[in-house]
């Protein structure tokens, strides 16, 4: 494996170099404490619209919340206005992050429409000053994250690359798709290394890092400093582990046991409560096929789990699920093929909705 080029984002380590992704509505704080404890070396938040931390929003404050164990922490922000955005930047700093990421990449249409997200792959220039200004704002590092450009037939990721580096940035993630490919599509990691011959900053890869075997063959193709877990980690935060153990010992210690899929799965719904009150009983539905994919009978039990309402009743479900496997000799998973989930977003009609009309 290529050694990587960059040990630090601006002051802070990278570690292995094994990201959580910012994802809206995943990234919460429980998940990023659970990710963390299971071996991501930085973790990254929702995206919060730099409007909504001004106004000193109910929503922005809590997703700018951060806990000491997971540190080192990453708040991304998105927005069309500069001056917002330098304000928010300095709101988000006093706030705890150790990291401030700008959001460039986001591709969906009530976003795009507000000049903000993936807009700014239109403009290059001013995508630049706004890092610039937020930088010069702020005394912790600055990234950007973005994708390739636009369509397959503006890609300007190199020009942006060496634009938003000399604006200041410390470091760029790149979501290796296209603003009209949506989360469709694969990614294309062939830029990464393109990129790095004209830069000299931390390159972070994204897109397709679903499998413990993808880290590896994304460090070793693409020569990245590091790399960001997204929809692959969505209810299986153990790939983080499994990924740091290859990565340092060079082996796939292989999947987590049913008792450590509960275990863990209880103690997020557990720190999700704490975090959100009642509101994480349904929230944290989308969790529950990720704990349990595999297993026999999991379709079942996971039914179930949908229209429990209590702590109590979902952690009683899960244990007789468990004394169930035992009971039947059936502990050891029927699958051991991983997909990474399939949302909304993933969808061609999602994506066509989404991109008609945005010019």
């Amino acid at each position: 494996m290529e050694k990587k080029k960059f040990t630090k984002i601006g002051n802070v380590e990278i570690g292995n170099g094994i990201f959580l992704a910012p994802m809206e509505d995943v990234c919460d704080l429980p998940f990023r404490v659970i990710c963390k404890r299971l071996g991501a070396d930085i973790v990254y938040s929702e995206f919060i619209a730099s409007e909504g931390i001004i106004r000193d929003s109910r929503t922005s404050k809590r997703k700018m919340k951060v806990a000491e164990e997971e540190r080192p922490v990453a708040i991304q922000i998105f927005g069309g206005s500069i001056d917002a955005m330098v304000e928010s930047a300095k709101i988000v700093e006093d706030a705890g992050a150790d990291i401030l990421d700008i959001n460039f990449g986001c591709w969906v249409k009530k976003v795009v429409q507000r000049d903000a997200g993936a807009a700014f792959l239109k403009k290059p220039d001013e995508m630049a000053e706004l890092t610039r200004r937020v930088q010069e704002a702020v005394q912790i590092p600055v990234t950007v994250k973005t994708r390739l450009g636009w369509d397959p037939e503006s890609i300007v990721i190199t020009e942006v690359a060496k634009k938003i580096e000399q604006a200041g940035a410390k470091a760029l993630a790149i979501h290796c798709r296209t603003r009209d490919m949506g989360m469709t599509g694969l990614a294309d990691w062939s830029w990464i290394p393109k990129v790095k011959d004209i830069t000299n900053i931390p390159i972070i890869l994204n897109g397709d890092v679903v499998e413990p075997e993808d880290v590896k063959r994304a460090f070793d193709t693409s020569g990245c400093d590091a790399l960001m877990i997204g929809r692959g980690c969505i209810g299986y935060p153990f790939i983080f582990h499994r990924a740091k153990v290859m990565m340092e010992e060079g082996y796939d210690p292989g999947e987590p046991d049913i008792y450590t899929r509960v275990d863990v799965c209880l103690d997020h719904l557990r720190m999700s409560l704490d975090f959100k009150d009642r509101n994480a009983i349904i929230e944290f539905r989308k969790h529950y096929s990720g704990y349990l994919k595999g297993f026999f009978g999991a379709s079942e039990v996971r039914r179930a789990l949908m229209s429990s309402e209590t702590y109590e009743e979902i952690e009683d479900n899960l244990r007789q699920y468990v004394k169930y496997l035992e009971d039947n000799d059936r502990l050891e998973p029927v699958s051991k093929t991983r997909k990474a989930p399939t949302l909304s977003c993933n969808s061609e009609k999602y994506v066509r909705r989404q991109t008609r009309e945005v010019v």
